[in-house]
């Protein structure tokens, strides 16, 4: 399975210049978590999620009209349509994110991925397990640095991603 196969497409984005308000609005009528941020090519130079609005922005005192560039987080990973889907489930993993962008070879947003993307592909014919998914939330929502013991680790544990 492919990132293109399970991607939400064509995702709102903002410019760095708008604002913290700008940003939840979209997030509120598009019903997602993040927005890809892009330059005037439409390439993805960052990202911003409701956890950045609210640490970065409201926690801190800023309001509204904070521009995006003092709260996104700049250079997000991304990965490309074409790549496979156990390979963006290691690098969601790896860099502890919970969506990822897809973008095309100019850098172009062209969708996004997020686990809930990877979840609902598990409960289709697909070959992404249940245990998959498991591993994938647990590895990304990890606190860095923390190694949880466990009593029983299943078979697919001891897979790479």
């Amino acid at each position: 399975m492919r990132a293109r196969d399970i991607m939400t497409r064509e995702p709102e984005c903002c410019r760095p210049e708008q604002t913290a308000r700008d940003a939840a609005q979209v997030m509120r009528d598009r019903d997602c978590g993040c927005v890809p941020i892009v330059d005037d090519a439409g390439s993805v130079i960052g990202i911003i999620t409701d956890r950045d609005l609210a640490v970065r922005a409201i926690a801190t005192g800023r309001d509204s009209t904070t521009p995006l560039s003092e709260l996104m987080t700049p250079g997000a990973a991304s990965c490309g349509p074409d790549d496979d889907l156990r390979d963006v489930e290691q690098k969601m993993a790896e860099l502890q994110v919970r969506r990822i962008p897809i973008v095309d070879a100019s850098g172009r947003c062209l969708g996004i991925i997020s686990q809930a993307d990877i979840a609902r592909a598990s409960a289709t014919d697909s070959p992404v397990t249940e245990q998959e998914i498991a591993l994938v939330v647990e590895k990304i929502s990890q606190p860095p640095g923390r190694i949880r013991p466990r009593v029983h680790e299943p078979e697919i544990a001891q897979q790479q991603f």
